[in-house]
C-alpha cells in the first residue's frame, strides 16, 4: 500500500491536537501585565506539548520519508501513536491548571511514556516490514536517544509519585532538549535515496 493516505492523516490529526491545546490558554480577565502571571503553569505546560508534538511531527515525516510502503500492522501501529498523542491535550491541561501537581504532572510521564513506545513500536513495524538490511534500518542504528527518552520519562514518573513533580517535570523538559537537535540519521539516508531515484 501507499504511504500518502497514513502521512495526510497523520498530519491532520497532529495540526488538530495542537489546536485544541492553544484553545486550552484562556485570555486573562484584566489589562495589566501582572494579570498574565497566573497562566505560567499553563503556558510553561502548552509550551512543552507544542514541543513535544512538534518533535513527533518532525520525526515521523523524516521515518516515512525514509520508506516507500506500508501494510496494514503499520496503519494500526501509527493509529497506536496516535492515541497517546492524541491525549497530549488533556494531560496538558491537567498539568498546567493545576501548576505541576503531583497526579497530574505523574499522568503527563504517562503520556510522554506512552507516546515512546508506540513510536518505538512503529519504527519496528516500519524494520520488519522493509526488512533489517534497509535503509531505514541502516539510518536508526543503535537509536540512543530513543533509549534514553524513556527512562527520563520513568525518572520523571517515579519523582512526581514521591512528590517531587516539578524535578520530575524538569526530566520532561530534558528529553525534549535532547530531540531538539535535528537528527540527521534518516534526512542522508531520504537524500541517498532521491539520488538513487535521480540515476
Amino acid at each position: 500500500m501507499k504511504k500518502n493516505r497514513l502521512e495526510a492523516f497523520s498530519d491532520g490529526v497532529l495540526a488538530i491536537i495542537i489546536t485544541i491545546m492553544v484553545l486550552e490558554l484562556k485570555v486573562p480577565q484584566g489589562e495589566e501585565l501582572a494579570a498574565l502571571i497566573p497562566l505560567w503553569p499553563v503556558f510553561l505546560s502548552y509550551l512543552l506539548s507544542f514541543i513535544y508534538v512538534g518533535i513527533y511531527w518532525n520525526n515521523h515525516h523524516h521515518l516515512f520519508q525514509a520508506i516507500r510502503q506500508v501494510n496494514g500492522g503499520i496503519l494500526w501501529s501509527n493509529n497506536h501513536l496516535l492515541f497517546w498523542l492524541s491525549l497530549m491535550p488533556f494531560t496538558t491541561a491537567w498539568m498546567g491548571e493545576n501548576h505541576f501537581g503531583r497526579w497530574p504532572t505523574l499522568l503527563y510521564g504517562v503520556n510522554l511514556f506512552c507516546c515512546a513506545v508506540a513510536y518505538y513500536l512503529l519504527q519496528t513495524c516500519l524494520i520488519r516490514h522493509h526488512g533489517a538490511n534497509s535503509a531505514l534500518a541502516h539510518a536508526l542504528g543503535k537509536d540512543i536517544k530513543g533509549k534514553i527518552s524513556p527512562v527520563l520519562y520513568l525518572l520523571g514518573i517515579v519523582l512526581a509519585a514521591l512528590d517531587y513533580s516539578r524535578t520530575g517535570a524538569a526530566f520532561f523538559i530534558g528529553a525534549a532538549f535532547l530531540w531538539l537537535v535535528p537528527d540527521t540519521r534518516i534526512e542522508r539516508v531520504v537524500e541517498e535515496q532521491a539520488g538513487d531515484d535521480k540515476e
